[in-house]
């Protein structure tokens, strides 16, 4: 396994982290409980979650994941070996807290709280904000439109000194945000600096060959100010496995279950985009998945590449792409690629 930084922290994340939001949904307890066992042995350190979880969102999995990790962590008693990032939910659904604006003191408390309880831990290492409550761009949406009747928010200063309450108790050590922005990113960034206040450690963006949006703003940001991506849907909800080529639609596949949701994985430019990367790989001798993760890896602004795994055998592959490093040809194709049909599926 290989280990960066997490920010200017002391925290070394291996560079795979495992994402966990299939389980209570599409995996049992018993099974998630297989893939951290293997995910460990392997060498991986770093577990994402959230008290969203299983997905997609509903009443009735909600916080199901974070249940299971820590039934885990009470069978293993291994905690303190383990890197644990969680988030709090944006504004949105009517089953957590009555639903609307979620980043006020009273339920970032009730969130953290509850957290820790069905982690069955002291601490959070990194703790997300799931969302912006701020009408923005994020989940597939590429042009900001300025919405003049917006509702109020919970200002960014406000969030950070309700979360430096309880870094201070030790019950969260660092924070990050998800489905962030440029500005977003940036405001926070500032005010830590200049008000003392906790500071900002990673992002959590999705990020593959066939969604670079993050390269247009949020790079520079992430390398210049030390605050990494976290790249999440590295493998394109799984379309840049190669399972869907020529049309198949497997069964027990994410877009034969869940497909309606997330129409941008389906659209004609990123199956031609698939195609197309998926040559690259075979004139390389590479699978499909593990170009497509080992792209992501390579990244400097990169903290750690989330996967995420329905069986262990897609487990195993896509933790196996940490031992590939693509060539400068490999790469150069790929940009072709991109440059001539770029981001697909943002």
């Amino acid at each position: 396994m290989k280990f960066k930084k997490l920010s200017k922290t002391d925290i070394d994340v291996s560079l795979i982290c495992l994402g966990t939001m299939t389980w209570g949904e599409q995996n049992s307890q018993e099974e998630a409980f297989s893939q951290m066992n293997y995910s460990v042995d392997a060498g991986i350190n770093f577990f994402d979650t959230a008290e969203l979880y299983a997905v997609p969102p509903k009443a009735d999995t909600y916080t199901k994941t974070e249940t299971m990790i820590g039934n885990w962590f009470q069978e293993k008693k291994n905690r303190d070996q383990i890197i644990l990032a969680t988030k709090i939910s944006g504004p949105g659904p009517s089953w957590i807290r009555g639903g609307g604006k979620q980043y006020n003191e009273q339920s970032i408390s009730e969130a953290i709280e509850g957290s820790l309880k069905r982690l069955q831990t002291d601490y959070i290492d990194l703790y997300q904000l799931h969302w912006p409550e701020r009408t923005t761009n994020f989940f597939s949406k590429l042009g900001y439109k300025h919405d003049k009747k917006e509702e109020e928010w919970n200002s960014f200063e406000s969030i950070l000194t309700v979360l430096k309450k309880f870094v201070e108790q030790g019950k969260i050590r660092h924070i990050g945000l998800s489905n962030e922005t440029p500005y977003g990113l940036s405001k926070y960034l500032n005010l830590s600096e200049t008000l003392n206040l906790p500071r900002v450690v990673s992002v959590q963006n999705p990020y593959s060959l066939v969604n670079r949006t993050y390269e247009v703003g949020m790079a520079e940001i992430s390398i210049r100010d030390q605050a990494g991506l976290l790249a999440y849907s590295p493998l394109g909800f799984g379309v840049l496995s190669g399972k869907y080529l020529n049309n198949q639609m497997p069964e027990g596949s994410r877009l034969k279950l869940y497909g309606s949701s997330f129409p941008r994985y389906q659209g004609t430019r990123t199956s031609r985009a698939v195609e197309e990367y998926f040559l690259i790989a075979k004139k390389h001798n590479l699978s499909l998945t593990q170009m497509s993760l080992a792209f992501v890896n390579q990244q400097e602004f990169v903290t750690s590449n989330i996967i995420g795994a329905t069986t262990l055998d897609q487990l195993k592959e896509n933790i196996d792409s940490i031992n590939i490093n693509l060539s400068a040809e490999v790469l150069e194709e790929i940009n072709i690629i991109h440059n001539e049909n770029p981001n697909p599926a943002p």
